[in-house]
């Protein structure tokens, strides 16, 4: 397997287990849903914590992984995200589900990636996440940096909070995100 491959794997790893603490389900895409940029979608079931009246919402992901570090600057961890059809497909507001996009931030030596013992298994580094709905066009033709919000690590509890918003119908905007 190539070593992009593996990172991709890791990624989908640690979203199952972050959803899974969530208490979500967690369903990878198929083939079609790849080709609208949809890797996985996350399910969680209320009542939610400082919830709305929704009972049930979905999220769809799509998910990155890499082992360049993120830029760090005023509006957040910065990230060259390839493919602006897939940024476009994030930014658009004209969808029933809600996406947003998950960025696995590994160690650049991947020997670092994980390891194992009888007491732990542990991915290193961590996860973001940040919605692109509403953002703005892109000038480029090949990638577009996007900035993730220091704050939105994706982690069970961001995720609970995620879906919590949402059961309030509180979709987050990339403008949102970035201020």
């Amino acid at each position: 397997m190539s070593s992009q491959n593996i990172e991709s794997e890791l990624s989908y790893a640690y979203l199952h287990a972050v959803a899974a603490h969530a208490g979500a389900g967690c369903k990878v895409g198929s083939r079609h849903d790849d080709n609208a940029g949809i890797d996985a979608e996350l399910t969680g079931w209320g009542p939610f914590e400082n919830g709305g009246y929704l009972q049930e919402v979905s999220i769809n992901v799509q998910l990155k992984a890499t082992v360049k570090p993120p830029s760090l600057t005023n509006q957040g961890l910065g990230y060259s995200f390839s493919g602006i059809q897939q940024y476009n497909a994030l930014r658009t507001d004209t969808v029933a589900t809600p996406r947003i996009l998950v960025v696995l931030f590994l160690p650049e030596q991947a020997e670092q990636w994980l390891e194992h013992s009888e007491d732990a298994l542990t991915l290193r580094n961590c996860a973001y996440w940040v919605s692109l709905r509403g953002a703005p066009p892109s000038d480029n033709q090949g990638s577009q940096t996007v900035y993730f919000p220091k704050d939105q690590c994706f982690n069970p509890e961001g995720l609970k909070g995620l879906m919590s918003r949402l059961s309030r119908r509180d979709i987050p905007l990339y403008a949102q995100a970035t201020s």
